[in-house]
């Protein structure tokens, strides 16, 4: 009869690949805030504003054009 030995989990790991996990999803939450809220903020501006006077008051003077 043959005996198996199953050794386990021994990789050795220490847990780092969650500390990187942890760091890259903190990074990329301060990314989002950096960069996206004012992305996602600047487009519910209402536009530009353009002031149109009533009246436009042209008066043409012949004798004005620098020659006399």
């Amino acid at each position: 009869m043959t005996t198996i030995i199953n050794p386990g989990n021994n990789d050795g790991g220490n847990g780092v690949g969650a500390i990187l996990a942890a760091v890259i999803v903190l990074v990329i939450i301060f990314l989002f805030f950096v960069y996206g809220l004012p992305a996602l903020q600047s487009g519910k501006n209402e536009g530009t504003n353009i002031n149109i006077p009533d009246k436009v008051d042209i008066n043409v003077n012949p004798n004005s054009g620098g020659q006399q």
